[in-house]
């Protein structure tokens, strides 16, 4: 007796879907009307007999069924693409695909892209998410290698630590912070300071830090991102508090802050990645260069860092 059968058609479509989720693009992308695109996935999930995707506030999410689902959709073409590729005698030819945020993008894989496209001219593609996304992308297969701060580590994903780095305050050279070695959150009680907006993940642990240690502060200006919180800090509006991967720009100081918690990047994948040569390749390319990053920091200019959190050495 045969076992249920996949509707091929609709599996492929669902592979577009979850690449996108958005059945607009999904469906302009299958040079196919919204409608049939939907007919499809209505088809798939019903031959399933499970959702595989839902709506969450104002966008579409995968079920975790529908993560499976697209996961198995992605491992297969993946496995024909190889198979073709083998038939021609070509090498496979589609890239792979790193997720990660601005901050890492600007400041921590930039060598690591280089070198790795030196290498193999168009053999990586870049993906720009969040934390949340970037695990989804590596759940659901749309991306083989993953770079974030990750304040809990996942269960069903690998992760590797690859750069770790002090927070520092911004200070235009001048300021009364500026001539110092590091300092404690102490040391900006009264200050201006350029923050992310309420319910940022950095704002969030800063404003506790700074409770925490009954510091008063003022916001000079909540903004998007790190090269404008640079700016902002070098025209003086306020002092930022920032990762220290981030390296100023001329006229400002990093000072490390004693008793914030260090930061640390994560890389992460799913358990069969590294059976990939050209992931492995990646990760390494990461390390590497992360470590080499590191040396020519503490060789340059950047300030020593500070003693641990439970000394009172005055700096």
């Amino acid at each position: 007796m045969a076992g249920p059968r996949i509707n091929s058609d609709a599996l492929a479509a669902f592979h577009v879907f979850a690449d996108h989720l958005n059945l607009t693009r999904a469906a302009e992308v299958l040079h196919i009307s919204q409608p049939a695109l939907h007919a499809k996935l209505a088809t798939l999930a019903r031959e399933l007999g499970r959702p595989l995707y839902e709506r969450r506030g104002r966008r579409l999410a995968l079920t975790p069924d529908g993560e499976a689902v697209a996961r198995f959709a992605r491992d297969s073409d993946d496995r024909l693409s190889r198979f073709l590729d083998e038939l021609r005698e070509t090498p496979v030819a589609r890239p792979i695909v790193l997720a990660a945020g601005h901050g890492a993008y600007l400041h921590v894989l930039g060598d690591a892209i280089r070198r790795t496209l030196a290498a193999r001219p168009g053999g990586l593609r870049l993906l720009r998410t969040n934390r949340d996304e970037m695990l989804d992308a590596l759940r659901n297969g749309r991306a083989h290698l993953g770079v974030s701060v990750l304040d809990v580590l996942p269960a069903d994903l690998i992760t590797v630590p690859v750069a770790t780095y002090s927070q520092v305050v911004l200070a235009p050279v001048g300021h009364r912070l500026a001539g110092r070695r590091w300092i404690r959150l102490r040391d900006l009680a009264g200050e201006d300071l350029v923050v992310p907006p309420p319910l940022r993940p950095h704002r969030i642990s800063l404003e506790r830090a700074l409770r925490a240690a009954g510091v008063p502060w003022s916001v000079a200006v909540e903004i998007e991102g790190w090269p404008l919180a640079v700016h902002l800090a070098e025209l003086g509006v306020g002092l930022t508090v920032i990762t220290g991967c981030v390296r100023p720009t001329e006229g400002l100081v990093a000072v490390p802050i004693a008793d914030l918690p260090k930061v640390t990047y994560y890389a992460a994948h799913r358990a069969d990645a590294l059976d990939d040569p050209r992931t492995k390749a990646l990760l390494g390319e990461i390390r590497s260069t992360t470590r080499a990053r590191g040396r020519r920091s503490a060789a340059g200019s950047a300030p020593t860092d500070p003693p641990e959190s439970g000394r009172d050495t005055v700096g």
